[in-house]
C-alpha cells in the first residue's frame, strides 16, 4: 500500500491514513533511526504514516529533508505539505508556478516539438498519400555526394513545421564521414572554404567518433554512407531578430520525420541522415546577426547534441520498430553528449572535473549544462525531471542531463570512459525508454536512483556523505564556487542549491511536487530536544495519490 501520511518521530497528533480522524504516533510506530550521514527514503504509508525518530542528548542533530514523487510516470504532480509536530492549519495549495504559464520562446517550443514528435512518430501532419509531390532528389549511392555537387532540400521552415522551403545546396566539404552543403543563397561575409574545411574536420575527427562510440552508430537509409549537414537560410529565419534577441536562436536541429519509415514517400521528408544548421550572416539578413566566430563555436556543439537525437531516433524506430526515447531522457543523453564534446578537449577525459574557466574550449562544451542545472537546483520546486507535454524550460534540460550524469557515474562497470560508453550504448541500443530503460540499466527500481540521485544534487563533495549520493565525475561545488567568482551575475550563489530552514517542529512547506524533482529543506533539532513529528501529506490531511509513488528521502546532516 502506498501513498498515506507520513510522521515522523515522537508523541504528536498525526492523521491516519484512512481519513481525517486522527491518532497519536507513539514509540511502537516504526522506528527511523540515522546516524550522521545515514539516509532512507520513506514511503509514507506503513504504519499508518507514523515513524519515531530518537531525541536528541548532548548533540544537536540536523535533517535533509526532500519530498518527491518517484513513479517514473513523465507529467505527474501532486499536492502536499509537510508540516511539523502537531497537526497545522490546512494551508491552501500553491498555485501553480509563474512558468506553466509563460509561453515558450520560439526556439525552445521548436525543440520540444521535434523532440515530441521522436517519441510518438508524430509532427503534426499525416504521411502524404500516393507520395506527394516529389522533389528532384540524389539517387542512393554507395559513396558521399562529390565536391559541389548541387541538391535540392526540403527544409521545415517554421517551428510546427507547417511550412516547408525548398533549399538549393552545394557541397562545400567532404569527408569520410560527414558531408556539409551550403545553401546557395546564403548571405556574404559567411564560412570561406578553409573554415568549413575545418568544421568538416571537427565533426569527423572528434564529434562523430565521441556520438558513435557513446551511443552507436547512426543509420544510412540513402546508402550514401555519410551524415549530411545542411547550412542553410532557414534555419535562421526559424527565429524573428526581436524573438532571436530575448529567448535565443536555433543553431541546428534534427528532424526524425526525415528517417521514419512513414514518411519515406513523403515529399517533406529528405529521406536520409541530415543535421540542418544555421548560416552565417555577419549582417543580421535573416534574422539577428550571427558572425562567422559565433557558428564556427556553436555548431560543433549543436552538432553533437543534435547528432545523438538522430543515432537515437535509428536505434529505438529504425533497427527495433518502436518509438523514439522519451522527451527528458532523450534530452538528457544529448546534453551529455555535450558534455563528453567539451571532455574531450581536456588533457584527461574521463576524470573528475573540477573547474569551468569561461572561454575555454571544454567548458564552451559544457557551459550550457552547467547553467541548465544551476536553474534547475536553484528552483527544483518549479521544475520536473520528466516532463510529458514539452521540456518547459532549460532549467528542465539541466535536470536531465544531471541525472543521466548521475546514472553513468554509478552504474557503468568502472571509471573510465570505455566503462561509460558501454552503459550508454546498451541504454541507447534498446526498445525500452523512460524509467524502463533507467531500471533496466542500472538492475534497481527507479525509484531507487532517482531518490538517490535528489539527495546526491545536494550532498555530492560533501565529507562523509555515502558514496552513492555523490557524483563521481564532477566537483560540483568546486566548480560552482569557480563560475561564482567569475561570472557573480549569472552563477548568484556558490552551489545553486539552498534548502529552505527551520527548527524541526517548525517545518511547515506545501506546494506542488512535480515528476522525479525534489524539494528541498533543512531541519534542525536542538541538543536535548524530545523530538519532533513530520507528517506529509496531501493539503486535506489525506494520503497523497498512490500511482506516483511518494517519497520522503532523509539524510542527516548533523
Amino acid at each position: 500500500m502506498l501513498g498515506g501520511p507520513l510522521c515522523l518521530l515522537v508523541v504528536a497528533a498525526c492523521p491516519s491514513s484512512t481519513g481525517p480522524s486522527i491518532r497519536r504516533c507513539t514509540v511502537a510506530d516504526a522506528a527511523v533511526s540515522l546516524a550522521v550521514n545515514q539516509y532512507v527514503s520513506i514511503d509514507p504509508a506503513p504504519d499508518s504514516g507514523c515513524a519515531v525518530f530518537p531525541a536528541t542528548t548532548t548533540l544537536a542533530a540536523e535533517y535533509l529533508v526532500v519530498p518527491q514523487l518517484t513513479s517514473g510516470i513523465p507529467g505527474q504532480t501532486a499536492a502536499f505539505r509537510l508540516s511539523g509536530d502537531t497537526i497545522l492549519p490546512v494551508p491552501p495549495p500553491s498555485a501553480p508556478a509563474p512558468r506553466e504559464a509563460t509561453e515558450l520562446p520560439p526556439a525552445e517550443r521548436f525543440h520540444t516539438y521535434l523532440r515530441l514528435g521522436d517519441e510518438r512518430r508524430s509532427w503534426g501532419f499525416a504521411p502524404e498519400a500516393n507520395g506527394g509531390a516529389r522533389l528532384p532528389q540524389a539517387s542512393a549511392t554507395s559513396s558521399p555526394p562529390g565536391m559541389n555537387s548541387l541538391r535540392t532540400f526540403q527544409v521545415c521552415a517554421k517551428t510546427d513545421c507547417t511550412r516547408f522551403d525548398r533549399v538549393g545546396a552545394r557541397v562545400r566539404a567532404r569527408k569520410t564521414k560527414v558531408v556539409i552543403y551550403v545553401d546557395t543563397l546564403a548571405p556574404v561575409g559567411g564560412l570561406d572554404s578553409t573554415a568549413l574545411d575545418s568544421i568538416g574536420d571537427t565533426f569527423e575527427q572528434r564529434l562523430y567518433a565521441i556520438d558513435t562510440a557513446a551511443f552507436g552508430r547512426e543509420s544510412d537509409i540513402d546508402s550514401n554512407t555519410v551524415v549530411l549537414v545542411l547550412m542553410t537560410n532557414t534555419v535562421n529565419k526559424l527565429v524573428s531578430t526581436a524573438d532571436c534577441n530575448s529567448g535565443g536562436f536555433i543553431a541546428g536541429f534534427f528532424f526524425g520525420a526525415d528517417l521514419d519509415p512513414a514518411f519515406q514517400t513523403d515529399s517533406r521528408s529528405n529521406k536520409g541522415e541530415v543535421f540542418y544548421s544555421m548560416v552565417a550572416d555577419p549582417a543580421g539578413t535573416l534574422s539577428c546577426a550571427h558572425s562567422t566566430s559565433l557558428v564556427e563555436t556553436f555548431v560543433p556543439i549543436t552538432f553533437i547534441h543534435e547528432f545523438q537525437h538522430m543515432i537515437s531516433f535509428g536505434q529505438h524506430v529504425l533497427t527495433r520498430g518502436g518509438n523514439g526515447e522519451v522527451l527528458w531522457l532523450n534530452e538528457g543523453f544529448s546534453h551529455y553528449a555535450e558534455e563528453l564534446g567539451g571532455r574531450s578537449y581536456a588533457l584527461s577525459p574521463g576524470g573528475q572535473v573540477t573547474d569551468c574557466t569561461v572561454g575555454t574550449t571544454e567548458c564552451t562544451y559544457y557551459n550550457g549544462d552547467l547553467l541548465d542545472a544551476y536553474d534547475y537546483m536553484d528552483s527544483t520546486s518549479r521544475h520536473f525531471l520528466l516532463p510529458t507535454a514539452g521540456i518547459g524550460s532549460l532549467a528542465e534540460r539541466g535536470a536531465a542531463w544531471l541525472f543521466v550524469r548521475y546514472v553513468v557515474d554509478h552504474y557503468a562497470a568502472g571509471n573510465t570512459m570505455a566503462d561509460w560508453n558501454t552503459l550508454t550504448r546498451a541504454m541507447v541500443s534498446t526498445s525500452q525508454t523512460g524509467a524502463q530503460n533507467i531500471a533496466s540499466a542500472t538492475g534497481v527500481p527507479f525509484t531507487t536512483s532517482v531518490s538517490r540521485w535528489a539527495l546526491a544534487n545536494y550532498v555530492t563533495d560533501r565529507g562523509g556523505a555515502p558514496p552513492e549520493l555523490q557524483y563521481t565525475s564532477w566537483r560540483l561545488h568546486s566548480v560552482y564556487s569557480s563560475l561564482h567568482n567569475q561570472r557573480p551575475n549569472t552563477f548568484k550563489n556558490f552551489y545553486p542549491l539552498v534548502p529552505s530552514l527551520s527548527a524541526g517542529r517548525d517545518v511547515n512547506l506545501n506546494g506542488t511536487l512535480r515528476a522525479g524533482s525534489g524539494i528541498y529543506h533543512r531541519a534542525t533539532q536542538p541538543a536535548g530536544d524530545p523530538g519532533f513529528t513530520l507528517s506529509f501529506t496531501a493539503p486535506n490531511g489525506g494520503p497523497i495519490s498512490a500511482n506516483t509513488l511518494p517519497r520522503l528521502n532523509v539524510l542527516r546532516l548533523q
